[in-house]
């Protein structure tokens, strides 16, 4: 200890001092808020996930006081003025944490959450919050409990302080830099969290599988400040209800409420769609990354990328026009699950502490057992979140669940991926939902060597790739490689003993901007329409007729659909309607699809055979012919039912995110 530089062992005292207070802090709170019928096994797991937040925040703190008294004027110990000035300073934090803590704690009784940015709204009223919180707390008390803390915590710094200054201390000039760097790098990693690629996250307070567990896990400011980005995450209800009875009514909501905005809809599947036979049957659905239409070979690509898809598509139900309300991977996972457009312009919902509660359609096969594959790692885009704390009972499956080695940064490639899933799945002797994540159709375009024989690169002239959409070869094979993987799982697939019992539905997660000419109108490549136009496939031979749909169809109909077509009834509270029983109703006549370009601010929606997008920042519109299978005829439509029904999808959708909370 003599040789540890007196600044360092002050601040590490400090920092398990703050780590020890923030601990029993945890513990009470399980205390007080614990239910009656908690899982108690999964206590451990979260004191030691809280641990780990705690010496996050703890370790901040650390690494400010490393780098300030690493100058000597700044140092208490070489300077009596520095350490007046620290002793001050470290008062108004121990003061600070000690109001955000028991701020917290009256938040979580209040509201049974963390404390986050919105309670920030409270503050528009603050003559009202104020008589709110002294008439249902015992603020007086609750300020000299304050006091208390904070002048026990202060007395307790200067005690250590003073322990620290009387010891001996006679380091060499290379021992002070040689431990200042090493507790640096400890410290630093105490701030990520954990050794891997992808540091500690909130979301990965849900993995726990229950919200009770997870609030409890988290540390308060962390989470604060989690949320506090998204401060401006919100929804106009007047917007809303204004736009709520043609919304509802084209939602099909059997008993509409514009005060309560009741988007609900207990739907039983029409029979037109009904799944022959009495089991009910398994359901795969594959996330495709990356998968744009006018790349693949459904739409007439010479360059062929796709020749096994273009067969399943003649084979099974195919929606060749579908669309993705945004582009983003974490977002077309999100509007696939919940049936919602993830709106949100900072970031993604995913990532969002306040919309992490929602309820999806996938909870209704309650039969089922629910799966879901990944190459990588789910901290991606706190993706880990939505999916643990939302999908009951899953069981996921991402990097280190497999025997197989990763190939890159998004972990095993697509084909072990499909080959790892279908080990699993065909083990399984009752009815399950799985869901399949692919990565590898993305930068760096990674091949594993394994493969490349079998799949024989090819090349093409940078021109001829470039007028089919391509930016390279490794891009093209890559797109190839995707196919190959779909054909090697197919195949495999139809030798285990669940395949003649199951849909197979596949979705683009978006699509890529880029030249989709020859085979789609202009207006396709300028409007970037091909960044949201993907394929939609439900694949069942003997069980589903093979049939080509144009009826416009959009990523948050897939789980309607195929509930629909499971004979599976089900509660929706999402933007996603039953693309069949829409078909049987007028043929897919109203059916509409909303986009939204987050990144240049743009909404709008495809209706009627036309898109119409406008400015978010400006007054700019645009309105052009979107259907890729006839010509432009006919008069340009005015344009204002087509900007009424992008705001209300806007709108409902920024509402939605917030208030579509699960049924456990």
């Amino acid at each position: 200890m003599k040789r540890i530089p007196r600044n360092i062992r002050w601040l590490l005292a400090i920092c398990l001092l703050l780590v020890l207070a923030m601990s029993i802090a945890r513990v009470f709170s399980w205390y007080v808020f614990r239910l009656p019928m908690a899982e108690t096994g999964l206590a451990g797991r979260t004191f030691w996930l809280g641990f780990r937040f705690d010496a996050r925040v703890a370790a901040v703190l650390g690494l400010v006081i490393l780098l300030v008294t690493s100058f000597r004027p700044l140092n208490p110990f070489l300077n009596s003025r520095a350490k007046k000035v620290w002793q001050w300073s470290l008062t108004l934090v121990v003061l600070l944490l000690t109001l955000f803590y028991v701020i917290d704690f009256l938040h979580f009784r209040y509201l049974n959450q963390r404390l986050n940015a919105s309670a920030l709204s409270f503050l528009e009223d603050a003559k009202i919050s104020a008589g709110m919180a002294w008439q249902t707390y015992p603020v007086i008390r609750i300020l000299i409990s304050v006091i208390a803390l904070t002048w026990l915590l202060s007395k307790l710094i200067k005690f250590l302080f003073r322990a620290v200054e009387k010891s001996d201390y006679f380091p060499s000039k290379w021992t002070r830099v040689t431990v200042s760097v090493f507790t640096f790098l400890i410290l630093a990693l105490a701030v990520f969290g954990r050794l891997g690629q992808y540091p500690l996250r909130w979301s990965d307070a849900f993995n726990l599988g229950t919200d009770f567990y997870a609030n409890i896990a988290l540390n308060p400011i962390q989470a604060f400040v989690s949320s506090f980005k998204f401060r401006s995450s919100s929804f106009d209800r007047q917007k809303v209800k204004a736009h709520y009875p043609q919304m509802a009514k084209w939602l099909e909501v059997k008993d509409p409420d514009a005060e309560k905005l009741n988007f609900r809809r207990q739907v039983n599947p029409d029979s037109v769609s009904n799944w022959p036979g009495s089991n009910p049957p398994n359901i795969v659905l594959v996330i495709c990354e990356s998968f744009s239409g006018y790349k693949s070979s459904m739409w007439g690509s010479p360059l062929n990328t796709t020749p096994y898809f273009s067969q399943l598509c003649r084979d099974g139900l195919f929606f060749d026009n579908c669309f993705t309300p945004l582009i983003g991977t974490a977002k077309g996972v999100w509007a696939t699950i919940t049936g919602i457009p993830d709106v949100e312009l900072v970031k993604t919902a995913s990532r969002n502490p306040m919309m992490v509660d929602q309820h999806t359609i996938i909870n209704d096969f309650t039969g089922h057992k629910k799966f879901y594959f990944l190459g990588g790692s789910t901290s991606w885009a706190n993706i880990r979140g939505i999916l643990t704390n939302n999908i009951h009972g899953l069981n996921l499956y991402e990097e280190g669940s497999y025997d197989v080695p990763r190939v890159d940064v998004w972990g095993i490639s697509d084909k072990n991926l499909f080959l790892e899933a279908d080990k699993v799945l065909k083990k399984e002797d009752k009815p399950f939902f799985a869901i399949i994540q692919t990565a590898d159709n993305h930068r760096p375009y990674t091949i594993p060597e394994e493969d490349r024989e079998k799949l024989g690169l090819v090349t093409f002239p940078l021109d001829t790739l470039r007028k089919y959409g391509f930016e390279s070869n490794e891009e093209l094979n890559a797109f190839r490689y995707t196919d190959f993987s779909f054909k090697t799982f197919m195949e495999a697939a139809a030798r285990s003993p669940y395949f003649n019992n199951t849909i197979f539905a596949f979705i683009g997660d978006h699509g890529i901007s880029g030249n989709a000419g020859p085979m789609f109108p202009k207006s396709w490549t300028d409007n970037s329409l091909s960044s949201n136009h993907v394929p939609l496939l439900f694949y069942a031979p003997g069980k589903i007729p093979a049939r080509r749909m144009h009826d416009l169809a959009s990523q948050v109909d897939v789980l309607p659909t195929l509930a629909g077509i499971a004979n599976i009834p089900y509660r929706n509270t999402g933007l996603g309607r039953d693309l069949l029983a829409m078909n049987h109703k007028d043929s897919g006549k109203n059916n509409m699809a909303f986009i939204m370009d987050y990144n240049n601010k743009n909404l709008g929606v495809i209706f009627n055979k036309y898109y119409y997008n406008r400015s978010m920042q400006g007054k700019s519109t645009n309105m052009v012919w979107a259907d890729f299978a006839e010509p432009a005829m006919g008069q340009v439509p005015d344009t204002g039912l087509y900007e009424w029904w992008s705001q209300a999808f806007y709108e409902t959708a920024r509402y939605m995110l917030l208030n579509n909370k699960k049924q456990d």
